[in-house]
Order: C-alpha cells, then structure tokens, then sequence
C-alpha cells in the first residue's frame, strides 16, 4: 500500500460512532507503527484533513474535507437535489430513508432521515453498505457496469446474518429481479428483524451513481407494505434522477 492508501485507510477509521480516535488505536487498527501513523497524521493535519483536540490527544476529521464535499456538492449537487425527495418518502412511508452514492467497492451513506417510530430501523450518515447483502447494494448492481458486478460476484462475500446472500448465482438472480421490478426486497440480508427496499438513481446514461432506500422493522411488515414501500422508492428514485440529468428517466437505456 503506497502513502496516499495508507492516509486514506486512518481517515476511513473515523466513524459517527467513533469521530475521535487517539494515535496507538489508529496504529493499531491500521497496522501501522505509531512513528508511521504520526507521520501520516501530521501531513494530514497540515491540509486540514485532520484536527487533534488539544486536551484529550486525539485526532478528528478536519475542515478540509467538509471544503472538499462542499465543492464537489456545488458541482454535482446530488444531496441538495436528492434530500427534498427522501424528506418526502419518509413522510409517506414512516419508516427510515436513506441516501447512498457509490465509492470504490461499496455504497456510502449520505443522508438519513430517521422513522418517528420508537422501534425504528437507525442508519449512520457516513455507514459502509456492502453491495450483496443490502437492498441498496442490489439496487445498485441491477443499473451497474459490468465491471463492478463482476467485481462483486467474484470477490469475498460476508454474511452478515443466517439471511445473507453469498452465492453469485443467488446474488445475480436476485439484481435481475430488482431490474425487472424496479426494486430489489431485502428481507434480513445485512440486519436481522430488518426488511428494506431500494431503488437505483441514475445518470443519463442509464448507470446507477447512488440509491434511495426505505428501510423498517420486518415486526412492522406486510406484503402490501412492501409493495407499497417498493413503488414509492422506485418514484423517488425516478424523480431524483430526472432532476440531475434535467431529462425524462424513460428514455434512459436500461442497463442488463
């Protein structure tokens, strides 16, 4: 792994759960020595990218990136066009909305509009999504390259719970469904007592570059509202996807 991997790799470490980490854990969960890892946090430090709390020691994520999504947000401005949409499907739905966009091998969260329900589905802005064993993930790959199917298929496949699709053959069945329905069903893929749906927002070119997903307790869950839920995603994913292109998404060429 070459420096630039290796900086990225401690930036990826930071989470909502932990938005602050200290130099010997760092180290630790990267394999690196502490002389390394200080290294690599001081020329990170030195461009903002981080910060280091000058009581407790430990470092944070820096304004540095937040300059860097903001200009990428008024370039591409998928969360400005996107958020309006998700406030709207939660309101209907009741349950949790979740953004994703695309990043390397996995989706990344980048908004969450949490259910008002006490017994509600809780998804981390910023939260990996693994592209087998979500409903976003499936989404995703049903509007994919081929690329980035095949990538998937033939890569390491967790299982996450006694649900989990890890078969390629299980894994394409279930994206040609979703591409057939619109959207693919998630029945405690990646969180046990978890059903969600997703659907595939899409450039003009017809390939998938994020998801909306609508994710609930299975305790909470019926066919119909499955269904229910499906036909939403599918509207506001549509919806989404128009507004970015400025074009009808029906003349978009569907992707095998």
């Amino acid at each position: 792994m070459g420096t630039v991997g290796k900086a990225i790799s401690l930036l990826e470490l930071f989470t909502a759960d932990e938005p602050e980490l200290g130099l010997s854990d760092l180290a630790r969960r990267c394999a690196f020595d502490k002389a390394t890892t200080r290294r690599l946090l001081m020329a990170l430090g030195g461009h903002g990218f981080v910060e280091q709390d000058a009581g407790a020691r430990h470092y944070r994520l820096g304004a540095g990136l937040s300059r860097l999504a903001r200009i990428r947000e008024a370039c591409f401005p998928f969360l400005q066009t996107a958020i309006p949409v998700a406030q709207d499907l939660a309101g209907s739905t009741t349950e949790t909305v979740h953004l994703s966009e695309f990043g390397v091998d996995r989706l990344i969260t980048v908004h969450v509009e949490h259910s008002s329900w006490a017994n509600r589905v809780n998804i981390d802005v910023g939260q990996l999504l693994p592209l087998h064993s979500t409903a976003s993930g499936i989404a995703y790959l049903a509007f994919a390259d081929n690329a980035t199917v095949k990538a998937c298929l033939t890569g390491s496949l967790e299982a996450f719970t006694d649900h989990t699709l890890v078969e390629p053959a299980a894994i394409s069945k279930s994206i040609g469904e979703a591409r057939d329905r619109g959207y693919p069903i998630c029945d405690q893929g990646h969180e046990d007592g978890v059903i969600g749906v997703a659907a595939a927002i899409r450039a003009a070119d017809g390939l998938a570059l994020g998801t909306i997903a609508v994710a609930a307790p299975k305790a909470r869950t019926t066919p119909a509202t499955i269904v229910e839920r499906g036909l939403a995603v599918v509207t506001a994913a549509r919806e989404i996807s128009m507004r970015l292109n400025g074009e009808n998404l029906q003349t978009l060429r569907r992707q095998a």
